[in-house]
């Protein structure tokens, strides 16, 4: 992408802002994408965090994390207390109406637009399709496969090459019910596809994802949560991988009360790739909780995780988990995650937790990294010493920290949308030179 065309640019600043702050970004917190110190194979270490910033990977988990109880039976999982490893990060109080599991009608208000040769049906919850789905990992998804009672089922055909992207819009209309949904994504063998899931309005909803990747497909899945202040969402996203398919999710976060998605990887077959992007930006108050799991149980895989968040005002807290696991089976495999926090004032809070598990020596390489920090006064002077000012150096330096994530979702009136939505979050942003925030 052009530095004409490019997010960081959408707002009138001048290439050669853009290129000082790609200097800053070598530097700092902004890093570009990709192993900053690739481990040796099979080693699981870290990777080396930007320098200035506060490299961790969180409290060790109880238990391993590749043993993952799951089950379509929402009381197999028993009611959380916020005590268990996978939900001491979350405001139970927040949550709690979606774990409750009432029964309810309501629905979001769906929008949408569905290229030539692109089948939108439902299917009953005895279908042999949600049947054979991956089963849900936690009560929440559980609930939301039990009460939806079916799903929503997008399918591309075989060898479709689709020449715009699949886009369903789903708003909520305010009501207190919480809303159950499933959404399952089947893409023939050898579609090429992209994917978007807008959400927005307000609601309290829980849903499930499904994405089936035939074999030798490539599709792109976008999941934006751009939703009303009170919003509540948690869902579980499912990728199942076909032979030599190429998936790839973006995940944006900018908008809610309380959103936790949880993403889960498997591969059906070997020569399978997985490019798991996210962004998410939390403002005062709000809760925003991601949990990737990549399972290589096959040979030859490549996984690529990376997600970049912001923080900003009282109570802003953000929780990434992203768990790995590499079978046995799964030899030559190649895969690294990595996970950026950028804290821009007091009273926020930043979690993250990545975990490898390696369980045969004969792969290509596997590792992981975490850092966070916050600006450093001595790279805000160096912008303000090339004539930027400082309001705009800090703007510059949290676009540009998103853009090459962003750009990912390859659709350019919808990366515009999203940077201008983070630009207007960053429209709060008060002076950095406050004393150092917590930071887990």
């Amino acid at each position: 992408m052009s530095a004409e065309n490019s997010p960081a640019n959408t707002t009138g600043l001048t290439t050669e802002s853009a290129t000082l702050a790609g200097e800053l970004f070598a530097e700092g917190v902004g890093a570009q994408a990709g192993p900053p110190s690739t481990p040796a194979p099979g080693t699981g270490t870290a990777g080396q965090a930007a320098p200035g910033a506060h490299s961790h990977g969180g409290p060790a988990p109880t238990g391993s994390p590749a043993e993952r109880f799951t089950s379509t039976d929402p009381d197999a999982f028993g009611v959380p207390t916020g005590r268990e490893e996978t939900w001491r990060f979350t405001p139970m109080k927040r949550i709690r109406p979606l774990l409750d599991g009432a029964p309810s009608d309501a629905h979001l208000q769906w929008d949408t637009d569905l290229p030539d040769g692109v089948e939108l049906a439902s299917v009953e919850a005895d279908d042999p399709l949600l049947k054979g789905l991956p089963e849900p990992v936690d009560r929440l998804a559980a609930l939301a496969r039990q009460r939806s009672g079916g799903a929503a089922v997008v399918r591309v055909p075989a060898e479709a090459q689709l020449d715009r992207a699949v886009t369903l819009r789903l708003s909520g209309t305010g009501s207190e019910d919480v809303v159950w949904g499933q959404l399952v994504v089947e893409v023939g063998a050898f579609a090429k596809a992209t994917v978007v899931l807008d959400h927005a309005g307000l609601a309290r909803y829980a849903g499930g994802v499904a994405v089936l990747v035939g074999d030798g497909a490539q599709v792109t899945v976008v999941s934006v949560q751009e939703w009303a202040p009170g919003a509540v969402h948690g869902g579980q996203f499912d990728a199942v991988v076909g032979r030599d398919a190429t998936f790839k999710q973006v995940v944006v976060t900018l908008g809610g009360d309380l959103v936790r998605l949880v993403s889960n990887v498997q591969y059906a077959g070997p020569g399978g790739t997985a490019e798991l992007f996210g962004v998410y930006f939390s403002d005062e108050t709000q809760h925003q909780e991601h949990r990737l799991w990549v399972d290589h149980a096959v040979p030859n895989c490549t996984s690529n995780v990376l997600y970049k968040g912001a923080l900003q005002g009282e109570g802003a807290r953000t929780v990434w988990i992203g768990d790995v696991r590499i079978r046995p089976s799964a030899t030559g495999t190649d895969t690294y995650e990595l996970n950026r926090n950028l804290v821009l004032t007091d009273g926020a809070r930043a979690d993250s937790v990545p975990n490898l598990e390696i369980e045969t020596g004969e792969i290509v390489g596997a590792g992981h990294a975490s850092a966070t920090g916050r600006f450093d006064d001595e790279q805000l002077f160096y912008l303000c010493s090339r004539g930027i000012d400082a309001e705009t150096a800090r703007r510059l330096v949290v676009r540009g920290f998103f853009a090459d994530v962003v750009q990912h979702i390859g659709i350019d009136e919808l990366q515009d949308r999203l940077m201008r939505g983070i630009e207007t979050r960053l429209g709060a942003l008060p002076g950095l030179d406050e004393q150092p925030v917590e930071v887990a």
